[in-house]
């Protein structure tokens, strides 16, 4: 057994139960292997087997207090995984699946992404099995003054700065930011995401989805491709898939395809601008469900119960580029050789750990372009370290300004990804290695130079 299989099987030793920590891990550490040989010194210091163990993991209990005066109790979670570069940096994610396990993927994949944008940012994650659909304003806000009363203990503006994810958006990150206000009585980035009026920044809400199609740009144009005249798929309906489906009608493609967690809708015409506009409607002011753009606009088809993968197996829809926009491991092997003989040829991960590794396997064998989430969903992260760039300065940039950097920034991310991938001996695109090993060099150096603690 190679020294990087002893680390995996620790970890799975150490961490039962945990399936996507445990997939997250096995994907860096396998991708590493080269590194093992070239440096030694990471070895004896132990480098590879304490950057795969959190530096804290708190659970807390959130009571909270329903419209119909009922005590609720949820639990809540901040996993503080490295900040060997910087404060730890994260979403906070509020939905039914969240436990332990997946907040810690999501915080180890959070150190390479974060490494990867060359700001200087830890990695962590946090969030709660609370689920904000169904619920009132009222409700939601105080579920999310609950969650803060314990996490503002844990957090701080040069300790851990949360962000949003699934399920906390503009709405939750204001419920939290004015909490935190309130109980520490200073105005301080703490948050990104936050709204302009309050010390936010321009196109944070646009960035993950503007960061994958940038990504996914850069990686056609090694092929001499470009978007334009390209046929999408992109699956969820959040600040990411919206955002996404944007960006690529303004650099000339098409996306045909959207879902929620109750369905999917194919729309062969594309989704324009003014339903696009309907669906951000939808979606942030009503709450609704994605059906009702099906009934709104009868050019396209809902399928109830079923992802975005599978209708494009089930109904052999062709596409040129697939951005899996939703959530962890939504791409099974199967879906994946769909698209491939459906004519797919890059795939950009918007969501975290989207394709299951059987998946990955038939893109890269079947030569298709892949970037994986922790370098094409970069974006977002991104904005967010401008962001505290920002509230440090106390200063608002200009939207151009802000995408400009984000584009530079990507279009890095992607050169580092060829760059390391080459220098360790792969093929410049191979886009997983490259980006693993790339966020391991710099986090590496740094946990190297400060000793053994």
């Amino acid at each position: 057994m190679s020294y990087l299989r002893e680390v995996i099987a620790k970890t799975e030793e150490k961490n039962p139960a945990q399936p996507e920590f445990i997939q997250a891990v096995e994907e860096v550490m396998l991708s590493l292997e080269p590194t093992v040989e070239r440096h030694i010194e990471y070895v004896a210091s132990g480098i590879y087997e304490r950057i795969v163990e959190p530096d804290r993991q708190i659970i807390f209990r959130v009571p909270w207090v329903d419209d119909s005066g009922k005590v609720q109790v949820n639990r809540g979670f901040r996993v503080q995984f490295n900040n060997a570069i910087g404060p730890y940096k994260g979403g906070i994610r509020f939905h039914p699946s969240v436990n332990l396990g997946i907040i810690k993927f999501l915080g180890f994949e959070q150190v390479f992404k974060n490494s990867l944008t060359t700001l200087p940012m830890g990695g962590g994650k946090g969030g709660s099995d609370f689920d904000p659909k169904g619920k009132s304003n009222n409700e939601v806000m105080r579920f999310c003054q609950a969650f803060m009363r314990e996490l503002y203990r844990h957090i701080g503006p040069e300790t851990d700065v949360p962000a949003g994810d699934i399920g906390v958006g503009g709405r939750e990150i204001g419920y939290l930011y004015g909490y935190y206000k309130l109980i520490r009585n200073e105005h301080t980035g703490v948050l990104t995401g936050k709204g302009l009026d309050y010390g936010g920044i321009l196109i944070r809400p646009e960035a993950t989805g503007y960061g994958a199609v940038y990504f996914a740009a850069e990686m056609l144009a090694t092929r001499n491709e470009s978007l334009a005249g390209k046929t999408a798929a992109v699956s969820g309906s959040g600040n990411v898939a919206q955002y996404l489906t944007e960006k690529v009608i303004q650099m000339g493609g098409k996306n045909i395809s959207l879902s929620d967690s109750s369905g999917t809708i194919i729309d062969p015409e594309g989704i324009n601008l003014e339903k696009l506009n309907y669906l951000m409607d939808l979606k942030n002011n009503r709450r609704g469900r994605i059906k009702e753009y099906a009934e709104k606009y009868p050019t396209s088809q809902y399928f109830g119960g079923k992802s975005v993968w599978e209708v494009i197996k089930e109904q052999s829809i062709k596409v040129d580029i697939a951005f899996p926009s939703a959530t962890q491991n939504e791409i099974t092997e199967d879906q994946a050789l769909a698209l491939v003989n459906n004519g797919c040829l890059c795939v950009s991960e918007g969501a975290n750990m989207p394709s299951t590794p059987k998946g990955i396997e038939v893109f890269i064998d079947n030569n298709v372009l892949f970037g994986p989430g922790k370098a094409a969903n970069a974006g977002g992260v991104s904005v967010s370290g401008l962001e505290m760039n920002q509230n440090s300065m106390k200063l608002l940039w200009g939207k151009e300004e802000v995408d400009n950097r984000l584009q530079m920034i990507m279009k890095n991310i992607h050169a580092e990804c060829q760059c390391a991938a080459e220098a360790y001996g792969f093929e410049r695109c191979n886009y997983i290695c490259g980006s693993n090993i790339a966020g391991f060099l710099r986090v590496a150096r740094a946990m190297l130079a400060y000793g053994i603690i």
